[in-house]
């Protein structure tokens, strides 16, 4: 697409967000579509919002998740004006490791999801993170995508991706051999750590659906019934997200649980910080395991 134009905050590289084959704008080069903003991420988020005003492109800005704080005026003002600007922070969890709690997000996805007219999606593979790319191109207002920094596995059934992303959360992958008895819900890099648990439980013989939750304002959008079939009523539901616990209480209900980040990070590699904080397969079989036994029929 020739009218879309955007860059970084000096992390350009790290954000992924290179335009390939493309070159940078400039005054003697007026026709480049990558914008070098450099350090100043809520200028660079009015500049964005300006292209959106003006019309004729379809600006993005880029940066790290933490540095959201430095451009929430202008993501608010995306939002209160309902513009068609695209914010891509990537670094989104402790996950990043070694920087440590200075750069590692904790309360700024539950920030963003509070900010009315802003669609957050939180994606858990390439395939859903293009599937939010079309999503952000297609709708009135701004988006927010909250990007892993960490490589993930890619999601293999590409076709409920591309119907699923759009709704905001869809079966990934389904309980076998009986009606669920428990629902993990995750998004972004979690996504894929549920679908591990999930397949200890189901080889100990219960059955577990994993359902993607890639964008919490989409799926407010659905019918009743979608929802009700997405998350049936009276099976228990453990949600896995690395951010504050927030706002899954309305997911998972009073009979649920939650596996999130209520603390700041600390300095260790990815593998080593996750396991610490709970974020590994055993932490989550555990708590899992625990739902299910106090599950009524368990």
């Amino acid at each position: 697409m020739p009218s879309i134009i955007g860059g970084s905050a000096d992390l350009t590289e790290s954000n992924g967000v290179q335009l390939v084959g493309d070159t940078n704008f400039s005054g003697a080069n007026p026709g480049g579509r990558q914008l070098r903003f450099g350090v100043r991420e809520h200028a660079m988020g009015q500049i964005t919002n300006g292209m959106a005003l003006h019309g004729g492109v379809r600006p993005f800005a880029a940066t790290f998740l933490i540095f959201s704080d430095y451009m929430r005026p202008a993501i608010r003002l995306a939002a209160l004006q309902r513009v068609g600007s695209i914010f891509v922070f990537t670094h989104d969890t402790i996950g990043l490791g070694g920087d440590g709690p200075t750069h590692q997000p904790v309360e700024h996805l539950a920030s963003l999801r509070a900010m009315p007219g802003l669609a957050v999606l939180r994606p858990a593979d390439g395939n859903e993170t293009a599937e939010a790319w079309r999503v952000a191109l297609q709708r009135e207002g701004p988006t927010a995508f909250v990007l892993s920094r960490q490589g993930l596995p890619i999601l293999e059934d590409l076709a409920a991706v591309r119907a699923g992303v759009r709704r905001g959360g869809y079966v990934v992958a389904d309980a076998e051999g009986g009606a669920p008895e428990l629902v993990l819900l995750a998004t972004g890099s979690e996504v894929s750590l549920a679908l591990a648990v999930r397949a200890q439980l189901q080889a100990a013989g219960r059955h577990v659906r994993v359902v993607s939750m890639p964008s919490w304002e989409l799926l407010d959008e659905q019918p009743a019934a979608y929802i009700g079939e997405l998350l049936p009523p009276g099976v228990p539901r453990l949600s896995i997200e690395a951010a504050a616990s927030l706002g899954w209480h309305r997911w998972v209900g009073a009979d649920g649980d939650i596996v999130a980040l209520d603390e700041f990070g600390a300095s260790a590699s990815e593998k080593e910080i996750m396991a610490r904080f709970g974020f590994d397969e055993a932490s989550v079989l555990a708590r899992a395991e625990a739902l299910l036994r106090r599950s009524p029929g368990a």
